[in-house]
């Protein structure tokens, strides 16, 4: 008897180890969000396996006024960093700006906290980032949609109105009413891109169709977005094309509300990311998408492999794969019309047509 508790009392004293163990791993690997200073947001990443591999390299990611979470433009750059980490193990954070007055003390932070690389998405982080750049001479940088002379410094551009050109196309092929809309976040001339292609798309093919523009003059003001895309479709629109970070999610929560509702069908075209994925089939038409996760992991890459080059510009565009429509487009439009994308999207890329830029 004696020796029969002896082992029940070994084994208990094994499995409370063991599950004090399990209780240690779960919180090593919870992860963590925390607020910055000065109204800023700071987040990093979770989801890293255990058995993930370990770099020394940190990188460090400064956002717009849109938010990580805009489902776009900022959302696409840092899923590129949760990839990059969970295939190299880089160490990745983000910080959130919440107004423009936030970039450069974003930017320093990271700079100045050791981070191998730091970027900025978004062209209206451009001035900020430069002037950190000279002052840190020795400091990896790298933005989204802006160029930055410096010699520390990669910037990344994409050919915007040569996609929003292709949908465009699909714009004047598909509307009812002959009437489409462009809702931009703040003038700049990326947004210009993206308003003069799309609007010489639709014109292409379909004379008979007016574009009306619009600019909300923000970045991450969703009821902004859903305000000025009522009046958009209650003028006859039936097709919005938003450029506009964030306050283009508004635009979408107008269409479904209008589409739940019955009547007549209106549709929004996706910016950036594939935005079927996240609004649904049944108001995603199309999507302009810009490979803003492919440019920012192959940079970001270059730091871990020891390859950074500073001073130098990428244009990504059409025949780079760096814009165009995703496959799920074949949902909602026809053959006939994804057939007719595909032949101006050839013509783009062999220089038979020049699609305006501003």
């Amino acid at each position: 008897m004696k020796k029969f508790l002896k082992s029940s009392l070994v084994l208990l004293t094994a499995c409370t180890v063991v599950l004090a163990g399990c209780g240690n791993n779960n919180n090593a690997n919870s992860g963590n969000a925390a607020n910055g200073d000065k109204g800023t947001n700071a987040g990093t990443a979770t989801n890293a396996p255990a058995e993930a591999p370990k770099s020394d390299v940190k990188i460090g990611l400064v956002t717009d006024v849109g938010g990580v979470n805009d489902k776009s433009f900022n959302q696409s750059a840092w899923e590129a960093l949760q990839a990059l980490e969970t295939e190299s193990g880089a160490q990745i954070k983000y910080l959130q700006s919440k107004s423009n007055a936030d970039y450069e003390p974003n930017l320093n932070q990271f700079v100045k906290g050791g981070y191998n690389l730091t970027w900025g998405i978004g062209f209206d982080l451009g001035d900020a980032l430069l002037k950190v750049a000279k002052e840190n001479p020795d400091a990896n940088l790298a933005i989204i949609d802006s160029v930055v002379d410096a010699p520390n410094v990669e910037s990344v551009t994409f050919a915007e109105n040569e996609g929003s050109f292709l949908v465009g196309v699909v714009a004047g092929l598909t509307t009812k009413t002959n009437k489409v809309g462009f809702i931009g976040g703040m003038e700049s001339p990326v947004i210009k891109r993206f308003e003069v292609g799309f609007k010489a798309g639709v014109e292409a093919v379909n004379p008979n169709a007016t574009v009306t523009i619009t600019y909300a003059g923000a970045y991450d003001k969703p009821d902004t977005g859903k305000s000025l895309a009522a009046t958009l479709y209650d003028a006859g629109n039936d097709i919005i094309f938003p450029a506009a970070g964030a306050t283009g999610n508004g635009v979408f929560n107008e269409a479904k509300s209008r589409n739940d509702a019955g009547g007549t069908k209106v549709w929004v075209i996706g910016v950036d990311k594939d935005q079927s994925l996240e609004f649904g089939d049944d108001v995603t038409l199309t999507s302009m998408i810009k490979r803003v996760d492919e440019a920012v992991k192959k940079v970001s890459q270059q730091v871990v492999d020891g390859t950074f080059k500073g001073g130098t510009t990428t244009v990504l565009s059409l025949k780079d794969n760096g814009v165009g429509l995703p496959e799920t487009s074949k949902a909602n439009v026809s053959a006939e019309i994804l057939a007719k994308v595909d032949e101006y999207k050839q013509q783009i890329i062999d220089g038979k047509i020049t699609v305006p830029s501003e």
